[in-house]
């Protein structure tokens, strides 16, 4: 039996892990959650998994978990040093790193430096400290499983092959909501317009990265990091039926590819029972039923968020954290109703333009350009409000 810890328990990723948990108790036993501020959500999963310690993002949370499982015996943590604490807690094998955003970044070194197993769906710390994360996980024996349907594509597709022997990794963008749209319709997008995604249940952030291209342009700076492989020999392809998960093109031209139906779940459970695979009761592929798989280039001028990907790796250092700050902040505009959706390219492109990047030495490096960062767009996005 394996023992696990879920950051971000309480997201998609965290609630589709549990429920692998639920289907297989024999193989795995959750002893540490974290959450946000979702206590509700939490104490449920507290009393179904008798965690022995979770943390939650405030002292407010807190107190009202404390409050409501005073019956159970479970140690209850608070904000950042409490949630990192939960990460490196001894007795675990694996984390399953979930929590959204940049807040992910200092609670995966931690279970990476406790010298835990990382099944890896939060790409942002892939993106703001690969490098940091890679020399860590190296340094302390650490495996890293990505999560994220196409890199476990990747990962997948690489299985028993030479890396020397790839010529370049494709990864496939579903589109997200708005692909379809002209230049001058994307001038009136909503929120709820951009949440609509046509094959994939997310959340929020995530699903408006996904109508940006921003989050294919997140997956090729964590690509890069996670395969060792350079920018230049990452493509991205658009391919709206979200089957093939991404592809591996080796020297001699061939191709390798993962195919499935869009669910999170067939990713997550490869990366939490990795080599052995489980026997889940999904729907079998079906391809006579799709009937056709298409695919497109990416139109970098109408989403021009996937080139700001690149660019953060061509500059380097503490740009793609800077970068990815930037993001962050206008996604939660434009998600209030603060900034129009166009206007988000733009919020990260002066960022990254204003933005004096330096080596990315340390932890505190990339944690420095964040804040940064996020003061930075949060005066643009205030200037574009006024």
């Amino acid at each position: 039996m394996k023992s696990i810890i879920i950051l971000g328990s309480t997201g998609s990723i965290g609630t589709n892990a549990l429920d692998i948990v639920r289907r297989f108790p024999d193989d795995f036993r959750v002893i540490g959650l974290t959450a946000g501020n979702n206590v509700e959500k939490l104490e449920a999963q507290i009393r179904m998994f008798r965690p022995h310690a979770v943390a939650v993002a405030t002292k407010t949370a807190a107190v009202r978990l404390r409050d409501r499982c005073a019956d159970l015996q479970v140690e209850i943590l608070t904000g950042e040093d409490g949630i990192a604490q939960v990460a490196a807690m001894p007795g675990a094998e694996l984390v399953i790193s979930a929590i959204v955003g940049a807040a992910g970044l200092v609670p995966t070194l931690a279970a990476i430096r406790s010298g835990k197993h990382i099944a890896l769906a939060n790409k942002e710390p892939m993106v703001m400290a690969g490098k940091l994360i890679q020399a860590e996980a190296r340094k302390h024996g650490v495996r890293i499983f990505p999560v994220d349907s196409e890199h476990s594509a990747i990962f997948q597709s690489l299985e028993g092959h030479r890396l020397q022997d790839v010529r370049r990794l494709i990864l496939t963008a579903s589109g997200g909501a708005l692909w379809p749209l002209t230049k001058e319709q994307l001038q009136d997008v909503t929120p709820e317009q951009a949440l609509q995604h046509p094959n994939w249940k997310m959340g929020a952030k995530i699903t408006i990265d996904s109508a940006t291209l921003m989050n294919k342009g997140l997956e090729v700076v964590e690509a890069r990091w996670l395969f060792d492989i350079d920018a230049s020999r990452i493509d991205v392809l658009i391919h709206r039926e979200s089957i093939i998960h991404s592809l591996v093109e080796y020297e001699d031209r061939s191709m390798l590819a993962q195919l499935g139906l869009p669910d999170m779940r067939t990713p997550i459970s490869y990366a939490m029972r990795y080599p052995e695979r489980l026997p889940l009761e999904l729907p079998s592929l079906d391809l006579t039923e799709i009937g056709k798989l298409t695919f497109d280039k990416p139109d970098h001028d109408r989403f021009p968020c996937l080139s700001l990907g690149y660019e953060s790796l061509r500059v380097g250092g503490t740009m793609p954290a800077a970068m990815n700050a930037a993001n962050e902040v206008a996604v939660e505009a434009f998600l209030n109703g603060g900034i129009r959706f166009v206007e988000i390219p733009e919020i990260i492109r002066s960022t990254m333009e204003a933005h004096a990047y330096r080596d990315l030495v340390d932890l505190e490096d990339a944690l420095e350009a964040d804040r940064w960062a996020r003061e930075k767009a949060s005066s643009l996005v205030h200037a574009l409000m006024r």
